[in-house]
């Protein structure tokens, strides 16, 4: 019985950047669920000890390069079903840090932390809406988890493009959320994991330099990546894959899941700090309304612009 027609009852998952960390570990969870995988990376090589255990009735390695703009997500997509038959969960997981003052990144290195951080999940996104809505059954429908972070919702010091990156993948995955019918059953999610104990803070980390004005280590740059250095990273990647399977099933998904003790710690501060910040301004947000205007007609939009 070829991969494609076997075990065709069970869910296929396309996973990008999975030769560590998050990903590695969300294979491995769905593996030992008895699903399936597409598992994206740059290098077959890093998925070797998998391969050896796992056939390709169950795990198929794709070399994929996210980042290149003229790899097709179509082509992807359609080389997942070919192998497998069916198509279910996508994880957009690829991504990298870049750590460096605004003033002192290079424009390269910037568009490139887009390029991979946000684009391919795009591209790949697209991709995914088009085969779900075109392929599966409502009953069926797809899922897409868009892995962000707690700083695609704050931002720190030298995290600036890092936390732009994220903030976009987050404004992407609402808007792509709201275009679609809810009959098609599709749901995009936006994953804010804290601080997980991968190599995000190490080999996956590009960091530029601090120009001269801000190496002062009493400065808030500098300060901040003491931080990060010396933190202690409390997410366990296997916990999060194996969330991202629960909420992989949930019926009605959160727009937005934060994941770990910390994300939550930062999320709900800065849900805080925009409430009182929005309550101090009240008065002077209102006074640009023109005095021939209603300003509570967005409220008679609930349901469209605004969720009930």
């Amino acid at each position: 019985m070829s991969a494609r027609t076997s075990a065709r009852g069970s869910r296929v998952w396309l996973v990008t950047g999975t030769s560590a960390g998050i990903g590695y570990a969300t294979i491995n969870e769905v593996l030992a669920i008895g699903e399936r995988v597409a598992a994206v990376t740059r290098s077959a090589s890093s998925l070797a000890s998998l391969t050896a255990l796992h056939g390709p009735s169950n795990l198929l390695v794709v070399e994929h390069n996210v980042a290149d703009a003229t790899k097709s997500a179509d082509d992807l997509i359609a080389r997942v079903v070919n192998h497998f038959g069916r198509l279910d969960v996508v994880v957009n997981n690829a991504g990298y840090g870049l750590s460096g003052v605004v003033e002192g990144t290079p424009d390269e290195d910037a568009r490139e932390q887009f390029e991979v951080n946000f684009w391919a999940p795009v591209r790949i996104s697209r991709a995914a809406v088009k085969y779900f809505r075109e392929n599966n059954p409502p009953a069926q429908g797809g899922r897409i988890l868009n892995i962000s972070s707690c700083g695609g919702f704050m931002s720190n010091p030298t995290l600036a493009f890092y936390s732009a990156s994220k903030f976009a993948l987050e404004g992407f995955s609402e808007g792509l959320q709201k275009e679609l019918d809810p009959s098609w059953n599709i749901k995009v999610i936006a994953i804010q994991p804290g601080g997980v104990r991968t190599l995000w803070a190490g080999s996956n980390l590009v960091e530029v330099p601090l120009p001269p004005a801000y190496a002062d280590p009493e400065g808030a740059p500098a300060k901040f990546l003491q931080i990060m250095r010396g933190a202690e990273y409390i997410g366990d990647p296997n916990k999060v894959g194996r969330a991202l399977i629960t909420i992989s099933k949930a019926d009605n998904p959160p727009m937005r899941l934060p994941l770990g003790a910390d994300a939550r710690f930062v999320i709900q501060n800065k849900l805080n700090e925009i409430q009182r910040e929005f309550d101090e301004w009240k008065e002077l947000e209102l006074s640009t309304v023109a005095d021939d205007a209603d300003p509570t007609f967005l409220a008679k939009l609930s349901g469209s612009v605004v969720r009930n």
